[in-house]
C-alpha cells in the first residue's frame, strides 16, 4: 500500500486548550484511580498534574480527544464485555492483549490494576510521545510499569502485513512480547484487541472497514477470543459534522454486517454492539459546557 493510498486522519479545524481546565472530570472511581496510579492524593495537585500532561500532548498533537481529556476517562471499563475481557485474561496460557491507539495508556492502566496480568499486555500507536508522557501521567518509567510498546502506523504493510483472518492454528510461536517490533508478528496469537476512539476519526467509511480488516488476522482463532472497544456512533449509519472532524459512524446493525460477513466469514463471530448516550463537556464561547453524544460500545467474540 502506498502511501497516497493510505487512510489518513483529516481534522477540520485545531482547539483551542487554553481555558480547557473546567473540562477535567474527577470523581468517584476515576479519582480513586488517578490517585492509586499517580501516587498524587490531592485533588488540586492532581489536577495541576493532569492539565501539565494535557498541555504537553497537545504540543506534540493538538487532537480533540487531548483538548477535552477523554485520557483521563475510564471508558473502557464502561463497556458491558468489559468483566468477560477481564475474564479472558485469568483463564487462558497465554491472554496477549494489544491495546491499538493506546494513546497515554489509561485504558491498561486499569485494565491491569483491575487484574489482567501485566506481562500478557502490549501497546502500540502511531505516536510513541504519548506513550512517553503515559510515563510522565502515571508517574512511572519502562523499568517499574515494563508494558512493551511498538509505534507505528497499522496501515504500513512493513508494520502489519495485510493477510486475511486466521481460521486455524497459528503457525509461528507465542511471541517474547518484550522483542515484538512490528504487529505482524503477533498475528493469530492476540486475544484481545482493545480500540477506543480510534475509528470514528478515520473520516470514510471504506477507510474503517480497511482497519478492522487490518485487525482482524492479529486475532487469535481460538474461540472467545474478542475485539472490544467504543466510538462515536449514530442510530443510522451516516456522517455527523463536528468543528474539528468529519467523521462516519455506524449504527449497531451496520456495525454487525461489517464484522460479521465483511470482515471475518460470516457465523464465525458473535457482535454485541449497543448506543449509550453519555455527558460530554466541551468549550462553547470559552465556558465549559455539557451536552449529550452518542456512542457505539462493542465487541466481536470469535465461535
Amino acid at each position: 500500500m502506498s502511501d497516497e493510498t493510505k487512510p489518513t486522519v483529516n481534522f477540520r479545524n485545531i482547539l483551542p486548550v487554553d481555558g480547557t481546565e473546567g473540562l477535567l472530570q474527577l470523581d468517584g472511581d476515576r479519582l480513586d484511580f488517578f490517585r492509586s496510579t499517580t501516587g498524587i492524593h490531592d485533588v488540586e495537585e492532581l489536577k495541576k498534574h493532569i492539565v501539565a500532561v494535557q498541555r504537553a500532548a497537545y504540543k506534540t498533537r493538538p487532537y480533540p480527544c487531548i483538548v477535552n481529556f477523554n485520557f483521563a476517562q475510564l471508558r473502557l471499563s464502561r463497556i458491558a464485555q468489559y468483566g468477560r475481557l477481564l475474564e479472558l485474561g485469568k483463564s487462558r496460557e497465554h491472554p496477549i492483549l494489544l491495546d491499538v491507539g493506546c494513546c497515554l495508556g489509561t485504558d491498561l492502566q486499569k485494565l491491569i490494576a483491575d487484574g489482567y496480568p501485566r506481562e500478557c499486555v502490549i501497546a502500540t500507536d502511531i505516536v510513541p510521545e504519548f506513550w512517553e508522557l503515559g510515563h510522565k501521567l502515571f508517574n512511572t518509567t519502562p523499568e517499574t510499569f515494563p508494558v512493551p510498546f511498538v509505534p507505528g502506523d497499522i496501515f504500513d504493510p512493513s508494520f502489519l502485513e495485510p493477510t486475511p483472518p486466521i481460521y486455524g492454528p497459528p503457525t509461528t510461536p507465542v511471541p517474547n512480547l518484550s522483542s515484538v517490533r512490528t504487529l505482524t508478528e503477533l498475528r493469530g496469537h492476540v486475544s484481545a484487541i482493545t480500540i477506543c476512539a480510534v475509528f470514528h476519526v478515520f473520516e470514510t467509511e471504506e477507510a474503517q472497514l480497511r482497519l478492522a480488516r487490518a485487525l482482524a488476522p492479529l486475532l487469535s482463532p481460538e474461540p472467545g477470543s474478542m475485539v472490544i472497544g467504543w466510538h462515536n456512533g449514530r442510530h443510522e449509519k451516516g456522517y455527523t459534522e463536528g468543528y474539528a472532524l468529519r467523521m462516519f459512524c455506524h449504527s449497531p446493525g451496520s456495525w454487525r454486517e461489517l464484522w460479521d460477513g465483511k470482515v471475518f466469514e460470516k457465523g464465525t463471530v458473535k457482535v454485541d454492539a449497543r448506543l449509550v448516550e453519555k455527558q460530554r463537556r466541551y468549550l462553547k464561547d470559552g465556558v465549559p459546557t455539557v451536552g449529550m453524544r452518542t456512542f457505539l460500545e462493542w465487541s466481536v467474540t470469535r465461535k
